[in-house]
């Protein structure tokens, strides 16, 4: 041993026996590492357009799977990147293949008993589709007094809960061509005429997606004319981000 270096006894010596104070942080106490209280809840609803692929099995807030991997986790990333200190609870409930009827046989479980803050709702593409292919007989009327009814009892149930309507929209593409005009565009002003009715904000998506299906294809937005591509997805994130400001 070179006898020029102290031993590690008379270095701690030396130090008064502190170098492990110096050298490491000290123990966050109770107060440091205790963690947030839960912030706003944010719950989004619909279709397909929302589900997303979502596991439905996982039930807490602010999981990748739970999110699934569309609109919903483009907002909750970036709102919890921007505003870590609020501490958002996302949770997304879509399902695929939802229509308004749909909606309201499982509101109560899905959506009131999570009390959210603000929930989000886009539903209607199925109301016009599913009469197409699935023998559905739902007229606009029913889509109109549907949803006017889904949301005014929300707002009974919840009085503080701030509601916001996506408009219903598609690209014409896929399984989308000229015969579903003009009734699907019958059930977008249904939808702009209920958020006004209840109070809720409204985002317009339509008006959107055209502008950009003149800037690319029609399936770079969405793939069918109906599911949104990554790139639709982050276009209704935007929109419903600068609506709803969170």
């Amino acid at each position: 041993m070179d006898m020029t270096d102290p031993t590690r006894r008379e270095f701690l010596a030396a130090t008064g026996g502190t170098l492990g104070l110096a050298a490491w942080p000290a123990r966050a106490t109770p107060a440091q590492s205790q963690e947030l209280p839960p912030g706003p809840t944010v719950l989004f609803q619909g279709d397909s357009i929302t589900d997303c692929g979502r596991v439905r099995s996982v039930r807490e807030p602010n999981t990748g799977n739970g999110l699934g991997t569309g609109y919903p986790l483009l907002v909750a990333s970036a709102a919890l990147r921007a505003d870590p200190a609020r501490w958002f609870q996302f949770f997304n409930r879509g399902i695929s293949g939802d229509k308004v009827p749909d909606l309201q046989a499982r509101w109560e479980a899905d959506a009131l008993a999570l009390k959210p803050d603000f929930l989000s709702i886009l539903v209607g593409v199925n109301d016009y589709w599913h009469k197409r292919n699935a023998g559905y007989a739902g007229t606009v009327a029913d889509y109109e007094s549907g949803c006017t009814a889904l949301l005014e009892s929300t707002r009974k149930a919840l009085p503080n809960v701030k509601l916001v309507v996506l408009e219903p929209f598609v690209l014409r593409h896929g399984a989308v061509d000229a015969t579903w005009f003009p009734e699907f565009d019958e059930r977008r002003a249904v939808a702009a005429r209920v958020a006004k009715r209840v109070d809720a904000l409204f985002v317009p998506l339509q008006a959107a997606f055209d502008e950009l299906a003149a800037k690319a294809p029609p399936a770079h937005w969405a793939s069918d004319g109906v599911h949104p591509t990554p790139a639709g997805h982050w276009v209704i994130a935007e929109r419903w981000r600068a609506a709803v400001a969170i």
